[in-house]
């Protein structure tokens, strides 16, 4: 089989816009345009707060919910106190799956009305499809659920960067790692864990690398060469470490979220995208490092507070 080939992501969602994503993206364009035809001293005011540059600009930018889209491709920014809608961010629901939730949300609760009065006009038999109907929007609810988190203090930890069951410890072949060889813990996500990914350490972000692929389930042995998959790269400067996370699509998963570029500083169990229904999450490291770890192969981690081991030395 051919190797994956690298692309450079074009959006947070290099896989593809999903129909929920699609609807978003039509609600912001007819935002957008809603805001210059009735609101020009807002659009005006918020050309004024914006920051950065952004040379050839394809990304029609007035706030900063227009960036959730596009903030790894695109070089405009907003201060946080710029950010009227940060406030989001502190709902208990990941970021990236708020569509999702609305559209969801939309069509159950529409049919729990329509089994719901069937119920109590027709017939009481309704209440079993209506039963059924509450259960899989709670079901989507508690996919998107990105609760908190307490962050690990110590210098030397390297946490989990997502929640699930740990699958694979031990060295593997990785080409471009010093010496060709790489520390990996692998972690799978069922569809009943949380799919917020966080950063494993405080590092740099030096690449990040799109391969479209198969879509294998995410416990296959060979889902880390075939399915499709996003890698991010950290190097860490006291001392100099370098890092990968990669996020890798499942047989369920079909989108990959990352909102990282190159150049980004990130904190330990941060978070920095998800993937969509169930998936697989590796972190690698280079072979010979001297670590003690804590983890196993059956152990359950959760994302930027399970320490999978510690830096020695």
């Amino acid at each position: 089989m051919e190797p994956l080939q690298p692309e450079i992501p074009t959006s947070v969602q290099p896989g593809g816009a999903g129909l929920c994503t699609q609807l978003e993206l039509a609600w912001g364009r007819w935002r957008r345009t809603w805001l210059r035809r009735f609101r020009p001293a807002y659009v005006r005011r918020m050309a004024e707060k914006r920051q950065g540059h952004c040379e050839n600009c394809r990304h029609d930018i007035i706030d900063a919910r227009d960036l959730k889209h596009h903030r790894n491709v695109c070089g405009y920014s907003f201060r946080p106190e710029d950010d009227r809608f940060a406030w989001r961010e502190r709902i208990p629901l990941a970021r990236p799956g708020l569509a999702e939730v609305t559209c969801f949300s939309f069509l159950f609760l529409t049919a729990a009305l329509v089994l719901g009065t069937a119920a109590v006009a027709v017939h009481p038999l309704f209440w079993i499809p209506f039963g059924i109907d509450a259960g899989l929007w709670l079901f989507v609810i508690s996919f998107f659920r990105d609760p908190h988190r307490v962050i690990p203090v110590e210098a030397t930890a390297l946490v989990s960067p997502a929640d699930g069951t740990i699958t694979h410890v031990g060295e593997v072949e990785e080409p471009d790692f010093p010496g060709g060889q790489a520390f990996r813990i692998s972690i799978f996500l069922s569809v009943f864990n949380v799919h917020v990914n966080r950063s494993p350490r405080t590092a740099t972000v030096t690449a990040v690398r799109y391969f479209r692929g198969c879509f294998l389930d995410a416990r296959d042995a060979e889902c880390a060469r075939r399915n499709e998959q996003l890698w991010i790269d950290f190097e860490e400067e006291n001392p100099p470490r370098v890092l990968r996370v990669k996020q890798i699509a499942g047989a369920i998963a079909r989108r990959i979220v990352c909102w990282l570029k190159p150049g980004d500083v990130v904190q330990t169990g941060e978070r920095f995208g998800m993937i969509k229904f169930g998936s697989r999450t590796d972190v690698l490291l280079p072979a010979g490092e001297k670590i003690e770890l804590l983890v196993k192969v059956g152990d359950k981690v959760k994302g930027g507070s399970t320490v999978l081991l510690h830096f020695k030395g």
